[in-house]
């Protein structure tokens, strides 16, 4: 990486816009990113480092009002790094519990076309109609994920 990058240049590396980098930045999600002489933003690669691991955080669902928690644990310094650890310890049992029930889900889709092939052979051939199916997957559904004390 060179050694600062433009806005535009993190946009195209992250997938982000520009105006998302510059809402981030707005909201304290990003610290304050340098300046070039002429008021353009340059982003170092401890930026642009910070910037993907935000990126991983909203991909596991994590609510923005959680990520600038986060963030401004972050910039406290090293002295908050329990609590920062205990904040992801307790967003990684809620990922791990939503991963359950879309297992659990995704295992409930693959029965259901596993019969509707199983039936569209039955009906090419003549042998039986759909006079309904019971669900094959009797686990109960959990939509959110479990609080844990």
């Amino acid at each position: 990486m060179d050694s600062f990058l433009s806005i535009d240049e993190v946009a195209k590396r992250t997938g982000l816009t520009a105006h998302t980098l510059r809402y981030y930045e707005r909201i304290g999600l990003i610290a304050p990113i340098g300046r070039a002489s002429g008021g353009q933003r340059r982003y170092a690669a401890a930026d642009l480092a910070w910037i993907e691991f935000l990126l991983r955080m909203r991909t596991t669902h994590m609510p923005i009002g959680k990520m600038q928690a986060f963030a401004k644990l972050r910039g406290a310094g090293d002295s908050t790094v329990p609590d920062r650890r205990r904040m992801l310890e307790e967003h990684l049992t809620e990922v791990l519990a939503e991963i359950e029930t879309m297992q659990q889900s995704a295992a409930s889709l693959q029965a259901k076309i596993e019969y509707y092939r199983a039936l569209e052979l039955s009906l090419a051939s003549g042998s039986i109609t759909d006079k309904g199916h019971a669900d094959e997957y009797r686990k109960p559904l959990r939509t959110r994920p479990r609080k844990t004390a």
